[in-house]
């Protein structure tokens, strides 16, 4: 029984299901603050290090529980806490710019929520603006904190898209993700070559033309 409950968790990581948009926190999530958590983490990752029959008296593996932990909690994750999410401000369209903004090659550094092995590549994002504008590197921040959170790269897609149409006032945005999972490349499978890819879009972009425009766009700002 013990087995076949084992078979069905790692068939379910392996097919990447989530069940909603929204990151699935506790409630009490953020009850603790950061340096109780990270005490915490450093402590069972110790028990962690010494299963896997590590010395931690060796002055290189000492202090390698608290540095995971702060990476966890500080660097990797610090995109969990809601804190920490940049301010969208946007701005009235005044000069009516009302053709494609692209930003891409948006660095993508996350982990994976089923294995928490990195997630690494690229974002390309683009919106038609209607009555407002956004800073560019609000763009570049926005996708940075949803990255660096556990995650799925179809709902990071998503929680991206929603997002900026929320701070746009428009639907008219598309999110494009090109990435590699360690989960892949590293374990099961081990391919080393294959690329996950993502699109969300809506307004304007369900229009094929729109979107074979982006596409060309970038096609153009890759061979560069």
């Amino acid at each position: 029984m013990e087995e076949k409950l084992l078979k069905e968790i790692e068939e379910i990581g392996n097919m990447h299901l989530s069940t909603n948009v929204e990151t699935p926190l506790r409630a009490d999530a953020f009850d603790k603050p950061d340096a109780e958590k990270i005490q915490n983490i450093q402590k069972h990752f110790k028990i962690i290090m010494e299963e896997l029959g590590l010395d931690l008296t060796d002055d290189s593996l000492s202090g390698t529980p608290y540095r995971v932990a702060k990476m966890y909690v500080k660097e990797l994750f610090y995109g969990l806490n809601p804190e920490n999410k940049p301010k969208l401000s946007s701005f009235e369209n005044k000069y009516g710019y009302g053709k494609m903004l692209i930003e891409s090659n948006i660095t993508i550094d996350s982990a994976c929520e089923h294995h928490f092995l990195p997630i690494t590549g690229f974002a390309h994002v683009a919106y038609i603006p209607n009555k407002r504008v956004i800073g560019l590197s609000k763009i570049n921040r926005l996708v940075d904190y949803y990255a660096h959170r556990p995650q799925v790269q179809e709902r990071l897609c998503l929680q991206i898209l929603k997002d900026l149409q929320q701070a746009l006032e428009t639907e008219s945005v598309i999110v494009m993700i090109a990435s590699k999972h360690l989960c892949v490349s590293s374990r099961g499978i081990k391919d080393k070559s294959s690329y996950t890819t993502t699109i969300e879009y809506g307004g304007e972009f369900n229009d094929i033309e729109r979107r074979k425009e982006f596409y060309s766009c970038l096609d153009q700002d890759l061979d560069k």
